[in-house]
């Protein structure tokens, strides 16, 4: 089946979504709409603009960097997202996932486990306006976790965090 995907843009080279250079990808749809939220805009399933998950998969090869999916909430599009992740897992990019969902609920819902199986790391929770903290790194709130998908699922239902290098 040929999946298509609603975005609104993409940004290649950017630093902010992700360590080192990036292209971020911020999907149409969220249900979460947190007080506060720096892209509203993205909110409507509906809007933004369609593109084949295949024409994505090129754009993001000629780019060349790591992935980062947000949005809105990549995760309101699962079927495409789930396709998009499969496809850029087979070709070995690294890949980040923004989702106001809480990683433990995510887990126990049918046909997102597999999703998170093919990302590496995953910042979950909504933005929550008054935790608002600018000196956290690829997160705007501080209840928002940057969770090691690998280490995680792999270890013994310990949640292990996405450690800097830098």
């Amino acid at each position: 089946m040929k999946y298509t995907l609603r975005i609104h843009d993409i940004i290649e080279g950017t630093t902010v979504d992700g360590p080192g250079f990036r292209t971020s990808i911020y999907l149409a749809g969220c249900e979460h709409h947190c007080q506060g939220c720096h892209n509203p805009q993205t909110w409507d399933l509906n809007g933004g603009y369609e593109i084949s998950v295949d024409d994505l998969i090129k754009r993001i090869i000629e780019a060349g960097m790591p992935v980062t999916l947000s949005g809105g909430d990549p995760l309101v599009q699962k079927e495409g997202v789930k396709d998009l992740c499969s496809k850029l897992q087979k070709k070995h990019f690294n890949i980040w996932l923004y989702t106001g969902y809480i990683f433990e609920n995510l887990l126990n819902t049918p046909g997102y486990r597999e999703i998170l199986e093919m990302v590496d790391v995953i910042v979950d929770g909504p933005f929550i306006e008054n935790l608002k903290d600018t000196s956290l790194l690829f997160r705007g709130s501080a209840n928002q976790r940057l969770i090691d998908i690998n280490k995680t699922l792999n270890g013994d239902g310990e949640i292990f965090l996405w450690q800097s290098d830098f």
